[in-house]
Protein backbone atom coordinates (compact mmCIF):
# COMPACT_ATOMS: atom_id res chain seq x y z
CA UNK A 1 0.00 0.00 0.00
CA UNK A 2 1.00 3.87 -0.68
CA UNK A 3 2.22 5.65 2.87
CA UNK A 4 -0.45 7.56 4.39
CA UNK A 5 -0.96 11.06 4.57
CA UNK A 6 -3.65 11.24 6.65
CA UNK A 7 -5.39 14.53 5.20
CA UNK A 8 -8.46 14.12 3.16
CA UNK A 9 -7.17 16.66 0.61
CA UNK A 10 -3.41 17.98 -0.74
CA UNK A 11 -1.88 20.59 -2.53
CA UNK A 12 -1.14 20.43 -6.11
CA UNK A 13 0.79 22.46 -8.84
CA UNK A 14 -1.75 22.67 -12.02
CA UNK A 15 -2.01 24.37 -15.21
CA UNK A 16 -5.61 25.80 -15.64
CA UNK A 17 -5.92 27.00 -19.38
CA UNK A 18 -7.80 29.80 -20.17
CA UNK A 19 -9.14 30.98 -23.88
CA UNK A 20 -6.58 33.47 -23.81
CA UNK A 21 -3.88 32.36 -21.20
CA UNK A 22 -2.52 29.47 -19.07
CA UNK A 23 -2.38 30.23 -15.85
CA UNK A 24 0.37 28.10 -13.32
CA UNK A 25 -1.35 28.11 -10.15
CA UNK A 26 -2.29 25.63 -6.80
CA UNK A 27 -5.46 23.69 -6.30
CA UNK A 28 -6.52 21.41 -3.95
CA UNK A 29 -7.78 17.45 -4.86
CA UNK A 30 -9.27 15.01 -3.22
CA UNK A 31 -7.07 12.60 -1.26
CA UNK A 32 -7.63 8.79 -2.05
CA UNK A 33 -6.19 6.41 0.04
CA UNK A 34 -6.17 2.71 0.63
CA UNK A 35 -7.65 1.50 4.10
CA UNK A 36 -7.47 -2.24 5.34
CA UNK A 37 -10.44 -3.11 7.63
CA UNK A 38 -9.23 -6.11 10.13
CA UNK A 39 -11.65 -7.63 12.63
CA UNK A 40 -10.13 -9.58 15.59
CA UNK A 41 -12.08 -11.87 17.10
CA UNK A 42 -13.02 -11.98 21.12
CA UNK A 43 -11.39 -15.18 21.88
CA UNK A 44 -8.70 -14.07 24.17
CA UNK A 45 -6.37 -11.65 24.25
CA UNK A 46 -3.75 -13.22 21.28
CA UNK A 47 -6.45 -13.61 19.12
CA UNK A 48 -4.91 -12.53 15.66
CA UNK A 49 -6.20 -9.70 13.24
CA UNK A 50 -8.31 -11.11 10.63
CA UNK A 51 -8.14 -9.52 7.27
CA UNK A 52 -11.78 -8.55 5.81
CA UNK A 53 -11.87 -6.34 2.81
CA UNK A 54 -9.65 -2.83 1.41
CA UNK A 55 -11.07 -0.38 0.64
CA UNK A 56 -9.88 2.71 -1.57
CA UNK A 57 -11.54 5.67 0.37
CA UNK A 58 -11.00 9.54 1.67
CA UNK A 59 -9.04 9.44 4.60
CA UNK A 60 -11.16 11.08 7.58
CA UNK A 61 -13.80 9.11 9.62
CA UNK A 62 -12.08 5.98 9.51
CA UNK A 63 -13.61 3.86 12.05
CA UNK A 64 -16.91 5.22 11.12
CA UNK A 65 -16.55 3.28 7.74
CA UNK A 66 -14.82 0.07 9.18
CA UNK A 67 -17.74 -0.24 11.43
CA UNK A 68 -20.10 0.89 8.81
CA UNK A 69 -18.96 -1.54 6.40
CA UNK A 70 -19.16 -4.33 9.08
CA UNK A 71 -22.08 -3.91 10.17
CA UNK A 72 -23.73 -3.72 6.04
CA UNK A 73 -22.15 -7.25 5.75
CA UNK A 74 -24.08 -8.47 9.19
CA UNK A 75 -21.26 -8.87 11.20
CA UNK A 76 -22.03 -6.27 13.54
CA UNK A 77 -25.40 -5.80 14.94
CA UNK A 78 -25.07 -3.73 18.26
CA UNK A 79 -22.76 -1.02 19.48
CA UNK A 80 -21.86 -4.21 22.30
CA UNK A 81 -20.82 -6.16 19.57
CA UNK A 82 -17.53 -4.19 19.36
CA UNK A 83 -15.00 -3.57 22.30
CA UNK A 84 -12.45 -1.67 20.58
CA UNK A 85 -11.93 0.45 17.16
CA UNK A 86 -8.26 1.35 16.65
CA UNK A 87 -5.71 2.15 14.11
CA UNK A 88 -2.89 -0.73 13.91
CA UNK A 89 -0.60 -0.37 16.41
CA UNK A 90 2.02 -3.59 15.82
CA UNK A 91 5.06 -2.60 16.01
CA UNK A 92 7.18 -2.25 12.79
CA UNK A 93 3.97 -1.39 10.78
CA UNK A 94 4.82 1.49 8.26
CA UNK A 95 1.14 2.54 7.65
CA UNK A 96 -0.90 2.44 11.01
CA UNK A 97 -3.52 5.35 9.58
CA UNK A 98 -4.25 2.64 6.39
CA UNK A 99 -5.10 0.01 8.73
CA UNK A 100 -7.93 -0.39 11.12
CA UNK A 101 -8.45 -2.93 13.78
CA UNK A 102 -12.16 -3.79 14.93
CA UNK A 103 -12.26 -5.79 18.42
CA UNK A 104 -15.54 -8.07 18.59
CA UNK A 105 -16.71 -8.64 22.06
CA UNK A 106 -16.48 -11.84 23.56
CA UNK A 107 -19.21 -14.77 22.03
CA UNK A 108 -19.81 -12.15 19.11
CA UNK A 109 -19.87 -15.14 16.13
CA UNK A 110 -17.21 -14.47 13.40
CA UNK A 111 -17.59 -17.25 10.18
CA UNK A 112 -14.12 -17.09 9.28
CA UNK A 113 -15.44 -19.42 6.34
CA UNK A 114 -17.71 -16.41 4.93
CA UNK A 115 -14.62 -14.43 5.15
CA UNK A 116 -12.18 -16.67 3.55
CA UNK A 117 -11.83 -15.19 0.46
CA UNK A 118 -10.67 -11.24 0.81
CA UNK A 119 -13.46 -8.68 0.34
CA UNK A 120 -11.36 -6.05 -2.29
CA UNK A 121 -13.92 -3.02 -2.88
CA UNK A 122 -12.82 0.04 -4.73
CA UNK A 123 -13.88 3.31 -4.38
CA UNK A 124 -16.66 3.33 -7.39
CA UNK A 125 -17.59 -0.30 -6.72
CA UNK A 126 -19.15 -1.89 -4.11
CA UNK A 127 -19.66 -5.34 -4.79
CA UNK A 128 -17.32 -6.21 -7.74
CA UNK A 129 -14.92 -8.70 -4.97
CA UNK A 130 -18.08 -10.46 -3.36
CA UNK A 131 -16.79 -14.14 -3.33
CA UNK A 132 -20.12 -15.41 -4.94
CA UNK A 133 -23.66 -14.24 -5.60
CA UNK A 134 -25.16 -15.10 -2.59
CA UNK A 135 -23.07 -12.93 -0.70
CA UNK A 136 -24.76 -10.19 -2.14
CA UNK A 137 -27.31 -9.86 0.37
CA UNK A 138 -26.46 -8.84 3.70
CA UNK A 139 -28.96 -10.12 6.39
CA UNK A 140 -31.58 -8.08 7.01
CA UNK A 141 -32.71 -8.40 10.47
CA UNK A 142 -36.23 -6.90 9.65
CA UNK A 143 -37.67 -4.69 6.71
CA UNK A 144 -36.62 -1.07 7.77
CA UNK A 145 -39.84 0.91 9.07
CA UNK A 146 -41.24 4.57 8.51
CA UNK A 147 -44.35 6.04 8.92
CA UNK A 148 -43.69 9.69 8.40
CA UNK A 149 -44.75 12.07 5.01
CA UNK A 150 -42.46 14.00 3.63
CA UNK A 151 -43.81 17.00 1.63
CA UNK A 152 -41.96 17.38 -1.76
CA UNK A 153 -41.26 21.02 -1.64
CA UNK A 154 -39.11 19.89 1.77
CA UNK A 155 -37.39 17.11 -0.47
CA UNK A 156 -37.07 19.39 -3.16
CA UNK A 157 -34.97 21.49 -0.78
CA UNK A 158 -32.48 18.81 0.03
CA UNK A 159 -29.43 18.64 -2.58
CA UNK A 160 -28.98 21.83 -1.72
CA UNK A 161 -29.09 21.68 1.78
CA UNK A 162 -26.40 18.20 1.60
CA UNK A 163 -24.23 20.91 -1.17
CA UNK A 164 -23.90 23.64 1.30
CA UNK A 165 -22.67 20.84 4.44
CA UNK A 166 -19.69 19.16 1.77
CA UNK A 167 -16.77 20.95 3.02
CA UNK A 168 -14.83 19.25 1.25
CA UNK A 169 -16.56 18.88 -2.12
CA UNK A 170 -16.50 22.68 -1.91
CA UNK A 171 -12.71 22.52 -2.33
CA UNK A 172 -12.05 20.11 -4.55
CA UNK A 173 -15.25 19.14 -6.55
CA UNK A 174 -14.20 15.56 -5.92
CA UNK A 175 -16.39 13.33 -3.58
CA UNK A 176 -18.96 11.66 -3.19
CA UNK A 177 -21.77 12.85 0.02
CA UNK A 178 -24.54 10.84 1.89
CA UNK A 179 -26.71 12.68 4.26
CA UNK A 180 -29.26 11.84 6.72
CA UNK A 181 -32.11 14.03 7.21
CA UNK A 182 -35.02 14.14 9.46
CA UNK A 183 -38.41 14.02 7.86
CA UNK A 184 -38.98 18.05 8.15
CA UNK A 185 -35.85 18.46 6.22
CA UNK A 186 -33.26 18.67 10.01
CA UNK A 187 -29.63 17.14 9.02
CA UNK A 188 -28.94 14.79 11.40
CA UNK A 189 -24.88 13.69 9.89
CA UNK A 190 -23.59 14.29 6.33
CA UNK A 191 -20.22 12.59 5.17
CA UNK A 192 -18.19 12.66 2.19
CA UNK A 193 -15.50 10.63 0.23
CA UNK A 194 -14.45 9.76 -3.07
CA UNK A 195 -16.41 6.84 -3.24
CA UNK A 196 -20.52 6.27 -2.95
CA UNK A 197 -20.30 3.36 -0.85
CA UNK A 198 -17.75 4.67 1.32
CA UNK A 199 -19.79 7.47 2.29
CA UNK A 200 -22.90 5.96 3.22
CA UNK A 201 -20.52 3.58 5.55
CA UNK A 202 -19.50 6.24 7.19
CA UNK A 203 -22.89 7.54 7.75
CA UNK A 204 -24.16 4.00 8.99
CA UNK A 205 -21.05 3.88 11.48
CA UNK A 206 -21.43 7.12 12.51
CA UNK A 207 -25.24 5.98 13.84
CA UNK A 208 -23.78 2.42 15.02
CA UNK A 209 -21.23 3.86 17.21
CA UNK A 210 -23.78 6.09 18.01
CA UNK A 211 -26.25 3.72 19.10
CA UNK A 212 -29.39 4.87 16.96
CA UNK A 213 -29.35 2.46 14.72
CA UNK A 214 -31.99 1.46 13.66
CA UNK A 215 -32.88 5.10 11.72
CA UNK A 216 -36.69 4.41 11.44
CA UNK A 217 -37.64 8.00 11.05
CA UNK A 218 -35.10 9.09 8.83
CA UNK A 219 -34.39 9.57 4.99
CA UNK A 220 -30.90 9.41 3.39
CA UNK A 221 -29.48 11.32 0.06
CA UNK A 222 -26.75 9.98 -1.68
CA UNK A 223 -25.43 12.30 -4.26
CA UNK A 224 -24.80 10.12 -7.53
CA UNK A 225 -26.65 7.05 -8.80
CA UNK A 226 -28.74 4.36 -6.59
CA UNK A 227 -27.28 1.50 -7.13
CA UNK A 228 -28.02 -2.52 -5.30
CA UNK A 229 -26.02 -2.06 -2.30
CA UNK A 230 -26.71 1.53 -1.61
CA UNK A 231 -30.67 0.51 -1.41
CA UNK A 232 -28.55 -2.62 1.02
CA UNK A 233 -27.17 -0.81 3.29
CA UNK A 234 -30.05 1.44 4.11
CA UNK A 235 -32.13 -1.08 4.49
CA UNK A 236 -29.45 -2.53 6.90
CA UNK A 237 -29.51 0.49 8.65
CA UNK A 238 -33.33 0.39 9.12
CA UNK A 239 -33.59 3.91 6.91
CA UNK A 240 -36.62 3.50 5.21
CA UNK A 241 -36.49 6.08 2.37
CA UNK A 242 -33.61 6.78 0.23
CA UNK A 243 -33.32 9.65 -2.22
CA UNK A 244 -30.63 9.66 -4.64
CA UNK A 245 -29.82 12.99 -7.42
CA UNK A 246 -29.40 10.25 -10.03
CA UNK A 247 -30.73 7.49 -11.34
CA UNK A 248 -31.35 4.33 -9.67
CA UNK A 249 -30.87 0.79 -11.04
CA UNK A 250 -33.33 -2.13 -11.52
CA UNK A 251 -31.86 -4.21 -9.08
CA UNK A 252 -32.21 -1.48 -6.44
CA UNK A 253 -35.69 -0.86 -7.23
CA UNK A 254 -36.25 -3.99 -6.87
CA UNK A 255 -34.73 -4.70 -3.35
CA UNK A 256 -36.80 -0.93 -2.15
CA UNK A 257 -39.54 -2.93 -3.38
CA UNK A 258 -39.10 -6.07 -1.58
CA UNK A 259 -38.07 -4.39 1.88
CA UNK A 260 -41.43 -1.90 1.88
CA UNK A 261 -38.80 0.98 1.30
CA UNK A 262 -38.82 4.27 -0.51
CA UNK A 263 -36.82 5.54 -3.66
CA UNK A 264 -36.49 8.23 -5.39
CA UNK A 265 -34.51 9.79 -7.71
CA UNK A 266 -33.34 12.45 -10.13
CA UNK A 267 -34.07 14.66 -7.31
CA UNK A 268 -33.81 18.24 -8.00
CA UNK A 269 -35.53 21.63 -7.15
CA UNK A 270 -38.97 21.31 -9.14
CA UNK A 271 -39.12 17.60 -9.77
CA UNK A 272 -37.95 14.24 -8.47
CA UNK A 273 -39.18 10.01 -9.58
CA UNK A 274 -40.79 8.06 -7.13
CA UNK A 275 -40.07 4.74 -7.78
CA UNK A 276 -41.74 2.45 -4.84
CA UNK A 277 -42.95 3.89 -1.11
CA UNK A 278 -44.55 6.87 -2.69
CA UNK A 279 -46.75 6.59 0.58
CA UNK A 280 -44.25 8.40 2.45
CA UNK A 281 -44.14 11.46 0.43
CA UNK A 282 -47.05 13.89 1.17
CA UNK A 283 -48.66 14.13 -3.01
Amino acid sequence: MIPSKGFPTERIRITEVRPDRLVEREDEAAAEEPLEIRVIPGDGPDSPPYRIAVTMRTPGSDFELAAGFLVSEGLLHSADDVTRIAYCTEPGEPQPHNLVNVTLAGGVPFDRERFRRNVYTTSSCGVCGKASLEQVRATVDRPPVGRFRIPPRTLESLPSRITSAQRIFDRTGGLHAAALFRPDGELLVVREDIGRHNALDKLVGNRFLARSLPESNTLVLVSGRAGFELVQKAAVAGIPFLAAIGAPSTLAIALAREQGMTLVGFLREGRFNIYCGAERVAL
